[in-house]
């Protein structure tokens, strides 16, 4: 007959009794790490797998289809793709500058706000809510409603402007000015989350310092420099983690304002909307991928950083 092993826990049920089995003992020591472990698994497959299978491609010249038969050339698509000082290398310099401009702008209007919204007004819930309504709406559907606001011939853009006397602008159809103008797309829709975290971090801070500074003569400025800002820089430093990584990743905004390749002389091209082109444009899998590897090791860097950078601002 089988035998059944019965656990028993100790009086008061602080553990396992110590007859019980050694393998019964470990599982209860890691009981949470075991309830979690088929979760954890199932995640990190999810980006594993996917990522290993990226990584393989950039190895070889895979290109017409990820199925057809493939060589591998080892850091070959590396080499070309650092050497590329056409469209990489260009790509790079928009997405970093999309995303540090939209990231400062962001930061400070939504710090700016959320001072604002952070003392009790008549109406403030309202205006709160008037505030996330961008959040609501697809960046699909923000892009194609800013791209009729934008067009150079019917746009509500350029008719207010003409109200004022100022000529008609290109906005996204100009070269030079369609970057500028999804920064400002992005700003608009992305604030409000910056605000909701920042106003998160300001309603848990505790009113004894603000009133000992009040007590003590200081200005509004003096209070927010020396009290609020020091004490809100972690939250601060979250806020552009999240808001930060989000913008590098920046894709559906672009392409729905301006296409293929970011534009006909490629002024919105991100490295985004770069490994989509030579993925489902021109169907060079390797290149793709090798792009799509260096954009990742790209957003591993800005993490550490910024996580480093939040873990002295805690000190």
């Amino acid at each position: 007959m089988a035998t059944v092993t019965t656990l028993r826990r100790a009086p008061g049920g602080a553990g396992v009794m110590p007859d019980t089995p050694g393998w019964a003992r470990w599982a209860n020591d890691h009981r949470k790490w075991l309830f979690a472990a088929p979760a954890m698994a199932f995640v990190a497959a999810l980006i594993v797998i996917p990522l290993g299978w990226t990584a393989w491609l950039s190895l070889t010249d895979a290109e017409g289809s990820v199925r057809a038969e493939s060589e591998f050339v080892g850091f070959q698509n590396y080499l070309d793709v650092l050497s590329d000082t056409d469209r990489f290398w260009p790509a790079v310099g928009r997405t970093a500058g999309f995303t540090l401009v939209a990231l400062l702008f962001e930061v400070v209007l939504g710090m700016a706000i959320a001072l604002l919204l952070w003392r009790p007004f008549k109406g403030q819930k309202w205006v709160r809510v008037a505030i996330l309504m961008p959040l609501v709406a697809t960046p699909v559907a923000v892009g194609m409603m800013w791209r009729l606001i934008f067009d150079p011939n019917i746009g509500l853009a350029n008719q207010v402007l003409g109200w004022v006397g100022i000529g008609p602008q290109p906005w996204l159809a100009g070269q030079h000015s369609a970057l500028p103008t999804t920064i400002f797309i992005d700003v608009w829709q992305w604030t409000p989350m910056v605000v909701l975290i920042l106003l998160a971090g300001l309603t848990s801070l505790s009113e004894e310092p603000q009133e000992a500074a009040r007590i003590d003569g200081a200005s509004s400025w003096q209070r927010f420099r020396h009290v609020t800002l020091p004490l809100l820089m972690p939250t601060v430093i979250v806020a552009i983690l999240l808001r930060g990584i989000d913008a590098l990743k920046t894709f559906d905004i672009l392409y729905a304002t301006k296409g293929k390749g970011g534009g006909s002389f490629h002024e919105v091209e991100t490295l985004n909307v770069y490994a989509y082109g030579l993925s489902f444009d021109y169907n060079e899998y390797g290149v793709s991928s090798t792009v799509l590897i260096l954009f990742f090791l790209i957003i591993i860097g800005s993490m550490w950083a910024l996580t480093a950078r939040r873990k002295e601002a805690k000190r």
